[in-house]
């Protein structure tokens, strides 16, 4: 099982290996002392989450992950199977005397009913069947490095209100090459600034890991089933609630892509009107007029998606296909207003800004990015990605 929002497509430079100095983004912290004590009393520090739907092929390589697991604190593994067909959970329960010997306390439950309940459902549970003080999220079907708890547990202590990601490796190596490279490349303001593009959570869910009290400040992931985007929407909650973001760069997981990931089940539309939704409430808002960057299809549908007050906003299109350009406007034929709004099309050296830019990232052999930079636009600021 995995999160709906993750597992889907991107690329491959910005991977993850061990020469990558070990900085955690967002922090204010590098090099973390060994050792650090958590506070509070509870007894456990660290509960690995994992939920479980038909990952009998993969579980023996991820649960000797956790046995291989080189922290020297107190961890507890949690897992609760959503009423899987295989025998995922005769298999967790064959690793507890194992674990157990490691020291790894274990708690394994789940449901046989007619049907699965979802991956918001089955982390719920095993989260609240948990006792950690602070959670390491890992899904069934990938793998842990053995240093994983030691360093999110060391940049999670300092950080209690941050959901704490790492640098992973695809497996199939080079399967979603310019997925891959994002995640594991943007920087600590663009962990931020990113929120909005397609690509979904900038620290992503497989990686999570974070304070048992953040979590339940944020509140438990949507329960919405099959097609539901769960991580996405505790995401974004999170950040509305002050919570940081951060990433240890190192290569901490073993992030496997295959036809089975529960993305798949999540439309494109379900994404687009959540990531719509965020952008007006946390960046157009705050903004009196902007120019939409693509006067093609997906800058279209951006003005299409937004609300009157928003669309009322956009001085114009930019673009730098002349074809686009010599049209002169854009007429929304849709709208129910008389007369039909027409918006400019200019080209971006006409144009101003701030900006939504719905021109795919790393797509343009980076002429999109020569150009921001020519421009002396500054992301977060003058401009923010979309696409």
């Amino acid at each position: 099982m995995m999160s709906s929002c993750q597992k889907h497509g991107g690329d491959g430079e910005g991977s993850c290996g061990a020469e990558v100095k070990r900085v955690c983004r967002r922090g204010g912290w590098e090099n973390a002392a060994e050792g650090v004590q958590p506070a509070g009393g509870t007894k456990v520090q660290v509960s690995v989450i994992i939920p479980v739907y038909n990952g009998g092929e993969w579980l023996d390589e991820c649960l000797q992950a956790v046995v291989d697991q080189d922290f020297q604190g107190s961890v507890e593994l949690s897992v609760y199977d959503d009423s899987s067909t295989d025998n995922s959970r005769v298999i967790a329960e064959g690793w507890r005397e194992k674990l157990e010997e490691r020291g790894v306390s274990v708690v394994i439950s789940g449901h046989n009913s007619d049907k699965p309940r979802g991956v918001g459902f089955a982390k719920n549970q095993a989260m609240f069947q948990s006792s950690g003080q602070y959670l390491c999220f890992q899904d069934a079907d990938d793998v842990m490095m053995p240093q994983r708890i030691r360093l999110q547990y060391e940049a999670a202590v300092l950080n209690p209100t941050a959901i704490v990601g790492c640098q992973v490796r695809r497996d199939p190596e080079g399967s979603t090459e310019r997925y891959t490279r994002w995640i594991n490349s943007l920087s600590p303001e663009q962990l931020y600034t990113q929120v909005y593009t397609s690509h979904g959570p900038t620290v992503i869910m497989p990686t999570w890991f974070c304070s048992r009290d953040w979590f339940l400040r944020v509140g438990q992931f949507d329960e919405g089933g099959k097609g539901v985007p769960e991580d996405l929407l505790f995401f974004y909650q999170s950040l509305r609630e002050g919570g940081a973001l951060l990433r240890v760069d190192e290569c901490l997981l073993s992030y496997r892509y295959h036809k089975h990931a529960a993305t798949h089940s999540v439309l494109e539309e379900t994404i687009w009107t959540l990531r719509v939704d965020f952008l007006q409430e946390r960046v157009l808002s705050q903004w009196d007029s902007f120019t939409i960057w693509n006067a093609g299809k997906q800058g279209r549908k951006l003005y299409r998606s937004l609300s009157p007050t928003n669309q009322k906003k956009v001085k114009a299109f930019c673009d730098v296909d002349e074809n686009k350009i010599k049209k002169l406007f854009y007429t929304y034929e849709e709208s129910k207003e008389r007369p039909k709004p027409k918006i400019p099309v200019l080209h971006f050296k006409d144009a101003s800004p701030p900006f939504v830019v719905c021109v795919k990232l790393d797509m343009t052999g980076g002429v999109l990015e020569e150009i921001l930079i020519s421009l002396k636009l500054k992301e977060g600021e003058d401009f923010y990605h979309f696409n």
